[in-house]
Parts: C-alpha cells; structure tokens; sequence
C-alpha cells in the first residue's frame, strides 16, 4: 500500500476516473481537477462505496480558462504542502472549432495549454516530494497533426467534424513534446515526467464527432477498443510503480502495433519541443527561459 497525494486532471469520467480510483486504491490522497461540482461529489460518493478508505478531494475549474487554472493551483498550494504525482489526463475532442476565454482555439486550450500552465504552476510541490512524476495523456492521433506552425499552434481557426481531427492530433503532439522538454528542464531534480497513449478507449471524448459512434460498435467486437480500466493501465503503471521510478521523457503507447510504427519528424527534432515550451510560456503568462 503506498501514501502520497497524486492529482488527477478530468477525473470524474472514462480513463480519468479509472486513474483516480487505481491511485486510491494504492493508498494515494486523490485530488481530482473538474469542471463539474455536481460530477466531483457523485465520483466521491462513488470511490467511498467501491473504494475501502478511499481519500479523495475535488478542486473544480475549466482548464481552458487561464484564471481557472491559477485559482486551482493556488488552492492546491494552500491545501498541500507536497505532490507526488499529477496526472495531466483531461483532454477534449470538439468537433466544431471554439473559442477559449482567453482568444485561443479551445480544444489547443484545454488539451495543451491549460495543463502546461497547471503542471508549472505546481513544480514546486512535485519538487518537495521528489522523487514525484508527472503523467501526461498523448495519443497516437498524434501521427495525423500535420506540419506543426509553433507560432500559430492556438490561433483560433475554422473547422468542422473532419478538420477537428487534425487540431486533436496537433494538441496531443504537443502533449508529447511538452513532457519531452520538461523532462528534460527536470533532470537531476527528481521529477520524472513521461506521455502515455492509452490506446483506442471507450469514452465519451469523441461522443460529437458524426461516425465515432457506428466505428465503437465496430470496433467493440475487436481486441483493439479498450475499457476505461484497461485504458488507465499504463498510466497508473507511470504513475506508481516502481519500476518505472527514476525514468523519464518516454512516450508509452498501449496501442495495439504501435512498437512498429516510426517515430514522427516532429518527435526527432529536439529544437521544436523548446520552441513549444517558449510559445506556450508567452500564451500563458509564463517566463519563457
């Protein structure tokens, strides 16, 4: 049984709620981050009753809006004096392009740039209780982003169901080399960071997107469509074990095949992944160095 605190980003629903309710039964003091207060205290009764002696506290804010991801930080701190572990799970898929409350394009917002600000604003903490980790939630739709303009990585834009593929992949290609530089900017201080690609889940992430329903059904019948719960393997895996203790900047992929596929250009190119830490610093307040 272990102890700690780990925060969990998105964790009232699918892989995110099977990452919460895996940390508490290992012992964790689970924060988990969300938008929805009637959601929070459903998932809290829910863990109380599946869950033996399961500690779990809800802090809510939409990562999309920068001052929702201040405030959060900010009671964190004031509620915690340490964290072992932060798992940046919460992601969206919209399928008509957005506007988030700070003028960028909601889905880059909400996937990248909101847990960016958050996991920087809480390096304090994760360096307090180092050795700590910090987990991010990729996809191998990262494949499918495209040439990748740093400068304009969250301008607002026009899209539609089959573009929004395209924006989600870009979001979780940052996702990526985000947690590859922060890495390395960590090294020697005893937080480990590393992306996880769950695999194809069964959630309701693309639930908006005309076609994810008829291609569940589909792929339900196959190995390849994953639980939740097998979904948050690898990452509780990142999270907690020690095996994995001490590694840092991997990308994990519980896709079925993935070992055989190339790495991206994008992924090769050290440089880019500074450039989106710099860019990202500057859309978020942050100091760029």
């Amino acid at each position: 049984m272990q102890s700690g605190i780990a925060i969990v980003t998105g964790g009232t629903s699918g892989i995110g709620k099977e990452i919460a309710r895996g940390l508490a039964r290992r012992g964790f003091l689970v924060g988990i981050v969300c938008r929805s207060e009637m959601r929070a205290r459903a998932t809290v009764e829910e863990f109380a009753g599946s869950v033996p002696g399961a500690r779990v506290e809800t802090f809510i804010g939409d990562l999309s809006v920068q001052m929702d991801v201040r405030r959060v930080a900010a009671s964190l701190e004031e509620r915690f004096d340490r964290l072992d572990v932060l798992v940046n799970n919460a992601g969206a898929h919209l399928v008509r392009a957005k506007v988030s409350a700070d003028g960028h394009d909601r889905m880059v917002a909400t996937n990248h740039l909101g847990p960016f600000l958050l996991t920087n604003l809480l390096l304090g903490l994760l360096e307090r209780a180092a050795p700590s980790r910090v987990v991010v939630l990729a996809s191998e739709a990262h494949r499918g982003a495209g040439r990748l303009d740093v400068e304009r990585m969250a301008e607002p834009g026009s899209y539609g169901a089959a573009g929004s593929f395209r924006v989600y992949g870009r979001t979780k290609l940052l996702n990526i080399l985000f947690a590859r530089e922060l890495a390395r900017r960590m090294e020697g201080s005893g937080v480990a960071v590393n992306a996880v690609c769950p695999g194809v889940v069964a959630t309701g992430l693309g639930r908006d997107v005309r076609g994810t329903e008829r291609l569940g059904s589909l792929l339900a019948r196959t190995p390849v469509l994953r639980t939740p719960e097998q979904g948050a393997r690898m990452a509780l895996r990142l999270a907690a074990d020690a095996e994995f203790e001490g590694d840092s900047g991997g990308f994990y992929s519980s896709a079925p095949g993935a070992g055989m596929l190339p790495v991206t250009e994008a992924l090769k190119d050290p440089e880019l992944g500074r450039a989106v830490w710099e860019r990202s610093a500057r859309l978020v307040g942050l100091p760029a160095s």
